[in-house]
């Protein structure tokens, strides 16, 4: 049973605006490869939202703004693709972190308030699967965006399923099947569920 206490703290809590920074990964002059499926689903929400994204020199990447409204919780919501380029240096996802350090200060702040969405080589197809904290499991995306923030792993983690099939480096550089695509479109039933997911961590209450 919620005592009134608690239900006034609730109330509170549902009335103040929270701020939340969803960050996609992926690989800008790659558009629509396993690798930049967190571009996919950054690009849907936007869509979804009515978010418009405009490019930023500043935080090296397109950003977009609004509040949006998940449930009865108004979202105070950034979207943010990095663009990091640099030709015949590093892999263009694997120096992501500075930018992704710098939307991070220049909007929400607090790491705890940021989703990282990539894709993941250890999860099947269409699959999501949300983690806070912990390791890049490998990921060099994420990798630098740990190392850009000062080893701070406290960031959620939305890892879109591609599965695995041969060689890693050719195989994440390879088209998005069209069903996944759809899938975590606009439109698609992978979309709905990652909203449920931001839902959910927009409905945590405050650490007390």
């Amino acid at each position: 049973m919620v005592t009134c206490t608690e239900m006034q703290v609730l109330i509170r809590f549902r009335s103040v605006v929270l701020l939340m920074l969803v960050v996609g990964l992926g690989n800008l002059p790659l558009p629509n490869t396993r690798h930049s499926v967190g571009h996919l689903v950054v690009d849907a929400l936007a869509a979804r939202f009515r978010i418009p994204m405009s490019p930023n020199k500043t935080l090296n990447g397109f950003i977009g703004h609004s509040h949006v409204l998940l449930g009865d919780q108004t979202i105070d919501m950034t979207l943010f693709k990095p663009s990091t380029y640099r030709p015949l240096a590093e892999p263009l996802m694997n120096i992501t972190g500075p930018a992704v350090a710098t939307a991070l200060r220049h909007t929400v702040r607090t790491p705890s308030a940021m989703i990282v969405v990539h894709d993941s080589l250890q999860h099947k197809p269409k699959a999501l699967s949300v983690k806070f904290g912990g390791s890049a499991n490998g990921h060099n995306g994420v990798r630098s965006v740990i190392a850009a923030l000062g080893g701070d792993i406290d960031f959620y983690r939305f890892r879109i399923g591609i599965g695995r099939d041969g060689d890693a480096a050719s195989y994440v550089l390879d088209r998005l099947p069209t069903d996944e695509s759809i899938y975590w479109g606009v439109g698609g039933d992978g979309l709905d569920m990652v909203c449920k997911e931001l839902a959910k961590i927009a409905f945590k209450p405050p650490a007390s």
